[in-house]
């Protein structure tokens, strides 16, 4: 039986609730915030039985400090009251919290109140139609997503850099331990969970799984570290640039495709896993299948594009200045195991042919995860039905050209953003 089942149908969950007396549920606005509350367990059971409940529509009608946009949305303003919208509560994410005498929690989706479709700005809606398209190829997204975040109580809580360290983390072993620990009571499993390089900056891998499942538990892990910080007068902070002069805090994003075998789609045939593809053109490209090449030639001609989903605040562009000392790229390129680039290539022989996947690097740990795959994911598919070539070579090669820096704007340019480059 898994650790945590959950429930299938009304009557399942009539009997995992049999204990409770009130539920907590939450959605999900387009700054990445929740917006819940607590209801009773007879009002919830109600709404789990019919389309669901209203939900004021005024979360996607204000900002992050709640005030109301000075441009109203057609979904949420004055003239039309800040009408309800529908909550639909998906059973699927079904979870506790520990750290809350173990109340049940439940996400929603908000659909429109008149079509009782998808609510064109609700970001899960927006990921589930991205994954929707995917399933229209016989490909399911998976995803992971790595989170940078500095742990502070207004003064750095570890001081130096030294990355990997395993001495920084015994300076708050018990915030550092819970993290870890109660992400797996919460249904969120974590790969690895390390510091990074930088005073107070850990970095915590959340394992991977499918792309909307990935998205819950990203949203869901800056919830609980700020829930358990609390507890430990800690402030973590997933803000993409705090310090001017220390590297930043990415919200780096890995992703994949699957066929209905469960097959990776990225990996390369049988066939090619000893000398790889004989048609590839670029040595960096050689383990990645020819769907995986044409995702990432998706990938860098729409980058640009969708920046601001990527990197959705002011402060997170100050996160991309390029350069070793930094780790976050400024330009749009991509490179075999390569952290330098915007976009790493993760293959063989590095990893299993399994294991093959795209590592995009540009996004901060500001994101709203649910923007970030929906976009990468959307733009891969694009770069799949268009059979999209690859428009440049990769950063190595490029550096190793004389004249490799104006190789690099030549390649901006081709795609129209070439004041990426600094």
């Amino acid at each position: 039986m898994s650790p945590h089942p959950i429930p299938e149908s009304l009557a399942d969950l009539e009997q995992f609730l049999a204990g409770d007396i009130k539920v907590k549920v939450a959605g999900i606005d387009v700054d990445g915030v929740l917006r819940g509350k607590f209801m009773s367990k007879e009002k919830f059971l109600s709404a789990a039985s019919s389309d669901g409940f209203g939900f004021c529509s005024v979360v996607f009608g204000w900002d992050i400090h709640d005030a109301v946009y000075s441009r109203e949305l057609m979904i949420s303003n004055k003239q039309n009251g800040y009408r309800d919208l529908i909550a639909s509560i998906d059973l699927s994410s079904y979870r506790r919290i520990p750290w809350e005498n173990n109340v049940p929690f439940f996400l929603v989706s908000f659909l429109d109140p008149d079509t009782k479709e998808p609510l064109v700005v609700d970001p899960r809606g927006i990921l589930k139609i991205a994954t929707e398209r995917a399933g229209k190829h016989s490909l399911q997204c998976y995803a992971g997503v790595e989170y940078e975040k500095k742990f502070t109580d207004l003064q750095p809580l570890t001081p130096g850099n030294h990355g990997y360290s395993l001495l920084r983390t015994q300076l708050n072993n018990d915030y550092f331990q819970a993290l870890f620990d109660e992400s797996a009571k919460f249904r969120i499993p974590i790969e690895g969970h390390h510091t990074e390089t930088g005073p107070g900056v850990f970095e915590t891998a959340l394992a991977y799984t499918s792309a909307l499942q990935m998205a819950d538990n990203a949203i869901l892990f800056k919830y609980l570290a700020k829930s358990i910080g609390m507890k430990h007068g800690v402030l973590p902070s997933f803000m993409a640039k705090p310090w001017g002069n220390l590297p930043g805090c990415s919200g780096h994003v890995h992703m994949s495709l699957r066929d209905d075998a469960g097959r990776n789609v990225f990996a390369v045939s049988e066939a090619e896993r000893a000398k790889g593809r004989a048609d590839a053109q670029y040595t960096d490209t050689k383990f990645i299948s020819q769907e995986c090449e044409w995702f990432l030639a998706g990938l860098l001609d729409g980058l640009a594009d969708v920046m601001p989903m990527l990197v959705p605040t002011i402060n997170g562009y100050k996160r991309l200045v390029g350069g070793a000392a930094f780790w976050a790229p400024n330009a749009i390129t991509y490179g075999y195991d390569s952290r330098a680039a915007s976009i790493r290539i993760i293959s063989p022989p590095a990893v299993p042919p399994a294991a093959t996947r795209l590592e995009v690097r540009v996004s901060g740990a500001d994101m709203n995860p649910y923007f970030a795959l929906s976009a990468i994911l959307l733009l891969g598919l694009r770069g799949i039905e268009k059979k999209l070539p690859l428009p440049g070579p990769p950063l190595a090669e490029l550096e190793g050209l004389e004249g490799g820096r104006e190789k690099v704007r030549q390649l901006l340019a081709a795609i129209g953003f070439e004041e990426m480059l600094v």
